[in-house]
C-alpha cells in the first residue's frame, strides 16, 4: 500500500481536470492546519480537518455543494485507512450520519458514491464485536453494511463493484470472537439470497441484469469468508435451477458462485449435496463452441472434482477413465481458449482423482487405462493440441512416478519416434517429457525403449545422443547399478575409440568420443540422488573407480565430486523429512524409508576415510581455482565420518603442515616480484597454503579434545607477516569454529586468550588478511562477556581506520563490525579501561552504553593525521545512520555542530568524509534539529560547491537538493550566499521545467514513470544514503515501444509437409511429425549469380548486366570504347606528379602552384559556355598561402584580408 503522503503528493499536482477541485480542499485543509500551529500533517490532523468541513457540503436535508462534497469524501476516503482504529470507532455515528445523505441520495454521481463506499469499509473494518452486536433495525455497523449490500445491486457498474467489494473486504475482517465467521455474515448471505430469490420469480429466464448482479452480490459474499452452513441447501438449489437457464452471461455467474463455494473448506451439508452440485454442473454443459461460457463451466468441473476426491477419493478414482474421455474431446476445438481450459482442468483431474494407494498398491489396471487415454491424445486427431497434451502427459508422469514403468511405455515410444523426425517443430517440447519420463520411470527403462545406439549400432537405428543431456537434467531416485553396467562401459568405449587415434592431431570424431565421455559422466550425479539400491550397489569396486576418475580424468573431477556429495545430502534430506500423521511420507522420502537412509549413511561413513584421503590428495593436486567442489565434497563426508576418524586425519594433516612451516623460507619482496613475472598463471600454491585450507575445512567438526592444537597452529600463523595468503587463511579458522556447537563452547572458554592473542597480532596484520581478521574480531564480539568489554577499545582505532581500506569487502566488514560493537555495548556491561592496551592501570571503568561508544569513536576526531579524522568521521556517519533514534538529542546536535565545524577545514580528505555525514544529517535527522543548524550548514557547504576535484561540486549540488526537497526551496535559499544564488535557482527552474513536463504530458504515463523506481544498486540503505544521487525529480524516460503484429494466423489450419515423388502415408506414426499446424515455408532458390564483366587489362567494367548486355550500357556511362586505354593512365600521373600537383613544403604544409599552364587552354576553352570569364577581373590561382591576403571564402563566408592588393579598412 503506497503512503498517505505519497498519495497527497500526486494530488497536489494534479494531472487531471476533476483532481483540480481536490487538490483546492486539501491546500486549504493544509492552510487550516498550518493556523492551528501544526507542526506535522498526521492522518489524524487530516480526519478531524476533514470531518469538521463535512457537515458544509452534506447536510442531513441533503448534499449542499457537490463539487465540495465530492473533494471532501474523497479526501476522507485516503484519509481513514491511515487513522488510529479507535479514533474511527469513536466517530462512527458522526461520519455515518454525514454520509447518509450522500448514500441514500438517488441524485449522488458516482464518483461521490465511490468515495463514500470507501469511507465505510474503512469504518466497518475496524469496529470490534460490541459494536457488531447492534441490531440491524439501531444506527449501527450492520446497518451500514445493509446499505453496501443494496449499493451492491445499483445500476452503475462502478458504484455496484466497488459496493460489492467493500463487502468482500469487511466480511474478510472479522473482529476477534469465539466463532470463525462474521458476525454479520449470516445476514449478509440472508439478504443476498433473499434478492437472489426474488428476482428469480420476477424474471424467471428473461435477459434482465438484475438477477446477474443479485448473484454476483452473492459470490462477494461467498468469496469473503465462505458461505454460511445453514443457508448453504437454500443457496444450492436457487442456483442449480437458475443453472439451466439459456442465457449464457447468468449461467456464467452461477458458475462463478459454485467455484467460490467448492473453493472452501468443504462443511458436512455441502460434502452430502457435492455429488448432485457435480452432476447438475455436468448437465448443464454449454455448446462447444462457446469459448466464453465453455471455460468456466470447466473450471467449475474440476473443483467440483476435486473437492469431491477429498470425500470419496476411491469413487472419483472410478470415474475418472469417463471423466478424461468426456473432457479430452474438447481438446479438437479449434479455439485456443477452449483448448487451454481443458488441459488445466484434465491437470487438475490427474492430480487429485488419482489416490496415492493407486500408486502404492499393486493394481495398474486403472493407471493402464488412464495411460492408454493419454496416449490416445497423440493421434492426428488431437495434432492441434500436442502442446496441452505434453502438458497433461507430463502432469500424468510426476503423478504416477515410479508406477509410470511399464504403464506409459506406450507413450515414451511415440515421443521417441517424433523426436528422431527431423521434420518435428516441437522437439523442446518432446526434450521435456522424456525429461519427465526418465524422472519417473527411470533410465533404465526408458533407455530400454529408447536406446542411445552409441557404443555399437544396430542395423537401421540411429543413435540418439541427444538423450544424454536429458538424462543429465532429470535422472533421479533411480538404481546406481545401471550406472555400472550400461554407462561407465560405454564410457570405456569411447576412451578406447579415443586411444586407438594415438598421438595424431585430434579429429572430429576424437572430440565427439570425449564429449560423450563427459556427458556420460555428467549423469552420474543424478544416479547418486537418493539411489534405491545403494548399498547394493556401492562396493569396494565402485569406491576404486571413482577414486581412478578423480586422479586421472582431471575434467570429470567435478562430476565425480559433485555426485559424491548428493550421495550424503540426499539421504540426509531423507532422515529429515517429518512424519505425516506418525507415518512416512514414502513419496516425500522417495521410495526409501529412513532406516533405509540411515543404512545407506553408515555405508558412506564406512568408506569416509578412504574417500577422505583420496579428496585431500586431489585437493593438493588441483589449481586453486578448481578447488572449491572439492572442499565442499570433503565437508560433505567429514559430517559423517566418526569422530576418532576425524581427529586421526586432523592429526595428520597438522604434522604435515608443521613440517612445511618449518621448511618454508619466507621469500624477500624482490623474490616475490620475479616470480610473478616468471611463474606461469597456473602455478600450484605452496603445501602450506593446501594444508591450512584443510585444517580450515576441518575445524568445525573437530571434537573438544583436538582444538588444542589447532588454536596452537592459529596463533603460529597469524603472525607470519611474510606470508599474507597463509595469515588469512588463519583468521579464518575462527569464524569457522563458530559454525559447530563445541567450536564456540571452546571460543567462550578462550575468550581472554583469543583476545590478547588477537590484540598482540594487529602490527604483524597485513592488508590481504585484513577482511578475514575483522571477521575473526567480529566473531569474538560475539562471544566475550558484558563483564569485561575491554576489547571493544582495544580494537576499536583498527576497525574505524578499516573503514578507508581500498579493498571494499573489507570496509564492509568494517562498517558492520561498528555496529556490531554498538549493538554490544547497547546492551549493557562494564568496560575495564585498565586492560585496554596503553591505558594506565588505575583507569576507572566506564559503564557500556551508546553514549560511551559514540564517545569512544569521537576520540578519533583529535588524531594527529587527516586520515585518521577522515575515518573517524566515516565510523560516526555509519553508527549515526544506524542508531540515530536512540540517541538522546544532546548527543546529535553537539556532533552536527562539530562537522559543521570541520567543513571549514583546508584538508579534502576531511571534507569529503564530513559531507558524506551532512548528507546523512540531511536525509535522516529530525527537521526540527536540522532547520536552526542550516544558517551555518550551507554557506560552509557552498564554499566547497566551487571545488571540481573528489566530485566536490556534484555532491554539494546534490545535498542542495535534498535540502530543498525536505526543508523547502524558501527555508534553504534564505542562507545561500549571494554570490551562489545561481546554483540554486538552477535546481529550482530544472524542478519546475520537469513538473510542466509531466504535467503537459499523459496523466497515465506520468503516474506510470513515478511509480516505476530504478533498480536498487546499492548492498545496503547507509550506502544508498551516502553514495546515492538518484533524485525524485529525475529525467522521465520514455522508452519508444516498437509496433506489434496485428495479424493473427487462423486458427484449425493444418498443413502436410510431403515430398514431391512420394505421397505421405497417413497410416504410418512417424507421419505425425510431417503434419504442421504452422505453414511450411517453402525453401528460397538462390538466384545465378552473374560474373563481373573485365576488359582485357583485367579491370573491371561497369554499365551492363553481363557480356551480352554491354552494348548499349558503354554509351550511358560516358566509356568510348575507341578510347585509347593509356589516357587515363596518363591523366592519373599527371594529377600527382605533374607541375600542379599538390606539394608539401617545408614543415609538412601543403603547397599549390599558381603559376599558369599555357598549355591547359583547352580546358578553359571547353568550359567557355557553361561559365563565361568576366573581364577585367585578373584570373589568379588562389593557394592556401595567396589567400591569407585575399578576400578568401571560408565557411561561407567571405573574409576580408590583411594583404595584398585588397588591404583596406574593415
Amino acid at each position: 500500500m503506497a503512503s498517505l503522503e505519497g498519495k497527497l503528493a500526486r494530488i497536489r499536482v494534479p494531472n487531471q481536470q476533476n483532481q483540480k477541485q481536490v487538490a483546492v480542499v486539501l491546500s486549504a485543509v493544509e492552510d487550516i492546519l498550518r493556523d492551528q500551529g501544526a507542526s506535522e500533517f498526521t492522518p489524524t490532523a487530516y480526519f478531524a480537518a476533514l470531518l469538521s468541513l463535512l457537515p458544509q457540503a452534506i447536510s442531513p436535508a441533503g448534499i449542499a455543494d457537490k463539487e465540495l462534497a465530492g473533494s471532501i469524501v474523497y479526501l476522507l476516503d485516503l484519509v481513514t485507512p491511515f487513522t488510529p482504529a479507535p479514533l474511527l470507532r469513536s466517530k462512527f455515528h458522526q461520519i455515518l450520519v454525514n454520509l447518509a445523505p450522500a448514500l441514500t441520495n438517488a441524485e449522488a454521481e458516482p464518483p461521490l458514491l465511490r468515495s463514500s463506499v470507501g469511507c465505510l469499509e474503512s469504518l466497518l473494518v475496524v469496529q470490534d464485536a460490541v459494536a457488531w452486536a447492534i441490531p440491524q433495525s439501531e444506527i449501527g455497523p450492520k446497518a451500514a453494511l445493509a446499505g453496501l449490500l443494496k449499493l451492491g445491486l445499483d445500476e452503475r457498474p462502478k458504484v455496484r463493484k466497488r459496493a460489492q467489494e467493500a463487502v468482500t473486504k469487511v466480511l474478510q475482517n472479522s473482529p476477534p470472537t469465539p466463532s470463525l465467521d462474521h458476525p454479520a455474515s449470516d445476514m449478509c448471505a440472508m439478504m443476498a439470497l433473499q434478492s437472489v430469490i426474488n428476482l428469480a420469480k420476477t424474471i424467471g429466464d428473461k435477459n434482465d441484469p438484475r438477477l446477474i448482479h443479485a448473484i454476483q452480490l452473492t459470490n462477494a459474499v461467498a468469496t469473503a469468508g465462505g458461505w454460511p452452513s445453514k443457508r448453504m441447501e437454500e443457496l444450492v438449489d436457487v442456483l442449480l435451477k437458475i443453472s439451466r437457464s439459456s442465457n449464457q452471461y447468468l449461467s456464467m455467474a452461477v458458475f462463478s458462485v459454485f467455484e467460490a463455494i467448492l473453493s472452501t473448506d468443504i462443511d458436512e451439508f455441502t460434502s452430502a449435496k457435492l455429488p448432485r452440485i457435480i452432476e447438475a454442473i455436468s448437465e448443464s454443459r454449454p455448446s462447444q463452441n462457446d469459448s466464453q461460457l465453455f471455460p468456466p463451466w470447466l473450471a467449475v468441473l474440476a473443483r467440483g472434482y476435486e473437492a469431491f476426491s477429498t470425500l470419496e477419493p476411491e469413487m472419483a478414482y472410478e470415474k475418472l477413465p469417463a471423466l478424461f474421455d468426456m473432457v479430452s474431446q474438447f481438446l479438437e476445438s479449434s479455439s485456443h481458449e477452449i483448448r487451454s481450459s481443458a488441459a488445466q482442468c484434465l491437470l487438475v483431474l490427474v492430480t487429485n482423482c488419482i489416490p496415492d494407494e493407486a500408486i502404492l498398491g499393486e493394481s495398474t489396471e486403472g493407471l493402464k487405462t488412464i495411460a492408454q487415454r493419454t496416449g490416445n491424445l497423440l493421434s492426428v486427431r488431437f495434432q492441434g493440441a500436442w502442446a496441452e497434451v505434453f502438458t497433461v502427459i507430463n502432469c500424468l508422469f510426476d503423478k504416477l512416478q515410479w508406477k509410470a514403468d511399464p504403464v506409459m511405455g506406450d507413450i515414451v515410444a511415440i515421443i521417441g519416434q517424433l523426436r528422431a523426425n527431423e521434420g518435428f517443430q516441437g522437439k523442446k517440447e518432446a526434450d521435456e517429457v522424456l525429461g519427465h519420463a526418465i524422472r519417473a520411470m527411470g533410465p533404465e527403462a526408458v533407455l530400454n525403449i529408447l536406446p542411445l545406439n552409441l557404443g555399437v549400432p544396430k542395423a537401421g537405428q540411429t543413435g540418439r545422443a541427444w538423450l544424454l543431456p536429458i538424462l543429465r537434467d532429470y535422472t533421479q531416485n533411480t538404481k546406481l547399478s545401471h550406472f555400472m553396467s550400461e554407462m561407465v562401459p560405454l564410457s570405456e568405449l569411447m576412451f578406447q575409440r579415443i586411444l586407438e587415434q594415438g598421438d595424431a592431431e585430434k579429429t572430429v570424431e576424437g572430440k565427439i568420443f570425449e564429449t560423450i565421455i563427459q556427458q556420460i559422466w555428467s549423469i552420474l550425479p543424478g544416479y547418486c540422488n537418493a539411489p534405491i539400491d545403494l548399498t547394493e550397489s556401492f562396493d569396494q569396486s565402485f569406491a576404486e573407480l571413482l577414486a581412478n576418475v578423480l586422479y586421472k580424468q582431471v575434467e570429470l573431477r567435478s562430476d565425480v565430486c559433485k555426485a559424491l556429495q548428493i550421495l550424503v545430502k540426499s539421504n540426509e534430506e531423507i532422515i529429515e523429512v517429518e512424519l505425516v500423521d506418525g507415518q512416512e511420507d514414502l513419496f516425500e522420502q522417495r521410495r526409501i524409508t529412513k532406516d533405509q537412509a540411515r543404512k545407506n549413511i553408515q555405508l558412506l561413513s564406512n568408506f569416509s576415510g578412504n574417500l577422505l584421503a583420496v579428496l585431500f590428495n586431489v585437493y593438493s593436486q588441483t589449481l586453486p581455482k578448481s578447488r572449491s567442489y572439492i572442499l565442499r565434497c570433503i565437508d560433505a563426508y567429514l559430517r559423517i565420518t566418526a569422530p576418532g576418524e576425524i581427529v586421526a586425519t586432523f592429526a595428520r594433516v597438522t604434522s604435515m603442515l608443521e613440517g612445511s612451516l618449518a621448511e618454508s623460507i619466507a621469500p624477500t619482496q624482490a623474490e616475490r616480484e620475479r616470480q610473478k613475472k616468471t611463474a606461469p598463471v597456473d602455478n600450484m600454491p605452496p603445501m602450506a597454503h593446501t594444508l591450512m585450507d584443510l585444517v580450515i575445512t576441518i575445524s568445525p567438526y573437530l571434537p573438544s579434545e583436538g582444538y588444542d592444537q589447532l588454536l596452537v597452529i592459529f596463533t603460529a600463523v597469524i603472525n607470519k607477516k611474510d606470508d599474507p595468503q597463509l595469515q588469512k587463511k588463519a583468521y579464518k579458522v575462527i569464524s569457522r569454529m563458530t559454525e559447530s556447537v563445541s567450536g564456540r563452547r571452546v571460543l567462550l572458554g578462550r575468550v581472554d586468550e583469543l583476545q590478547k592473542v588477537l590484540l598482540d597480532s594487529a602490527e604483524t596484520a597485513t592488508a590481504p588478511a585484513r577482511r578475514d581478521r575483522l571477521d575473526a574480531i567480529a566473531n569474538m564480539i560475539d562471544c566475550i562477556p558484558s563483564s569485561d568489554l575491554h576489547f571493544i577499545p582495544s580494537v576499536l582505532s583498527e576497525v574505524v581506520i578499516s573503514t578507508k581500506e581500498i579493498n571494499e569487502r573489507a570496509r564492509t566488514q568494517a562498517f558492520d563490525l561498528l555496529v556490531a560493537m554498538a549493538e554490544k555495548m547497547k546492551l549493557g556491561g562494564t568496560v575495564i579501561n585498565s586492560k585496554v592496551p596503553g591505558m594506565p592501570a588505575n583507569t576507572p571503568s566506564a559503564t557500556a552504553s551508546l553514549e560511551e561508544y559514540f564517545t569512544m569513536v569521537s576520540a578519533g576526531l583529535a588524531g594527529s593525521t587527516p586520515h585518521m579524522i577522515s575515518a573517524s568521521i566515516t565510523a560516526l556517519t555509519r553508527i549515526l545512520f544506524e542508531f540515530k533514534d536512540d540517541l538522546p538529542m544532546e548527543l546529535v546536535n553537539e556532533m552536527v555542530t562539530t562537522m559543521d565545524l570541520f567543513l571549514t577545514s583546508k584538508n579534502r580528505e576531511i571534507v569529503r568524509s564530513v559531507l558524506g555525514f551532512v548528507k546523512v544529517c540531511i536525509i535522516s535527522l529530525p527537521e526540527e534539529m536540522m532547520i536552526p543548524k542550516l544558517s551555518t550548514l550551507i554557506p560552509n557547504l557552498m564554499v566547497w560547491s566551487h571545488e571540481h576535484k573528489s566530485h566536490f561540486k556534484a555532491k554539494v549540488k546534490h545535498m542542495i537538493e535534498r535540502a530543498i526537497r525536505r526543508f523547502g526551496y524558501d527555508m534553504v535559499e534564505r542562507y545561500v550566499p549571494e554570490e551562489d544564488k545561481k546554483l540554486v535557482i538552477n535546481i529550482r527552474k530544472t524542478r519546475d521545467r520537469k513538473k510542466r513536463q509531466k504535467k503537459d504530458g499523459n496523466g497515465e504515463e506520468a503516474d506510470e514513470g513515478r511509480s516505476q523506481k530504478k533498480p536498487n544498486h546499492f548492498a545496503s540503505e547507509f550506502e544508498e544514503a551516502i553514495y546515492g544521487s538518484e533524485s525524485e525529480d529525475g529525467s522521465d524516460q520514455s522508452d519508444a515501444e516498437g509496433g506489434k503484429g496485428s495479424g493473427k494466423r487462423e486458427k484449425g489450419q493444418r498443413y502436410i509437409m510431403e515430398d514431391e515423388d512420394e505421397p505421405l502415408d497417413l497410416l504410418d506414426k512417424k507421419s505425425l511429425a510431417n503434419i504442421s499446424s504452422t505453414k511450411p515455408q517453402k525453401a528460397r532458390v538462390a538466384k545465378p549469380k552473374t560474373k563481373a564483366r573485365t576488359n582485357e587489362d583485367g579491370k573491371l567494367m561497369l554499365g551492363g548486366d553481363s557480356d551480352d548486355e554491354a552494348g548499349g550500357n558503354d554509351d550511358d556511362m560516358g566509356i568510348d570504347e575507341n578510347q585509347d586505354i593509356g589516357a587515363a593512365v596518363s591523366a592519373y600521373v599527371q594529377a600527382i606528379s605533374g607541375r600542379n600537383a599538390v606539394q608539401r613544403g617545408r614543415g609538412g604544409r601543403l603547397k599549390f602552384s599558381n603559376k599558369k599552364n599555357l598549355k591547359d587552354d583547352d580546358g578553359d576553352d571547353d568550359m567557355g559556355d557553361a561559365a563565361p570569364k568576366k573581364t577585367g577581373a585578373p584570373q589568379r590561382n588562389l593557394s592556401r598561402r595567396d589567400s591569407r591576403g585575399s578576400g578568401a571564402v571560408r565557411g561561407g563566408r567571405v573574409q576580408k584580408g590583411r594583404g595584398g592588393n585588397n588591404r583596406g579598412r574593415r
